[in-house]
């Protein structure tokens, strides 16, 4: 299950991120973008993330998973087309086989949401049996 290789290197690089912009207290969210043909299984990944994340400002982070089609456009055509899983990666309109993969591939942390010792946690007002 590579999925746990991959969860490791990305709380690796939040970790290094967080160090870098100093007093960070937790990591709520990791936005990721995961192509159709990156060869990840986003349960799986999720599932990885959360006990990697154990012990480490990123402890009960959410991992939210953006899905990228894979998209391909014919060189000689130019017909643009979703290539599907298994990927179909011969033009369907004129048969070509000199194709660009224009997405899919990607695997890629696009956002992150943490908090810092600078900003107050937000608080909350309790609740009618609390008072």
């Amino acid at each position: 299950m590579h999925e746990m290789s991959i969860a490791l290197a990305v709380i690796g690089q939040v970790e290094e991120a967080a160090g870098r912009a100093g007093d960070i207290t937790a990591v709520r969210e990791v936005r990721l973008q995961v192509g159709e043909l990156a060869g990840v299984v986003p349960e799986a990944l999720s599932f990885s993330f959360e006990l990697a994340c154990a012990g480490t400002v990123l402890e009960g982070a959410e991992l939210v998973t953006d899905f990228v089609p894979g998209r391909a456009r014919c060189a000689p055509c130019a017909h643009e087309w979703a290539v599907g899983m298994p990927p179909l990666l011969i033009c369907p309109r004129c048969d070509g086989g000199t194709t660009d993969l224009l997405s899919g591939r990607e695997l890629r942390i696009v956002g992150v949401r943490w908090e810092d010792g600078r900003t107050p946690a937000p608080t909350r007002e309790p609740i009618s049996e609390e008072r």
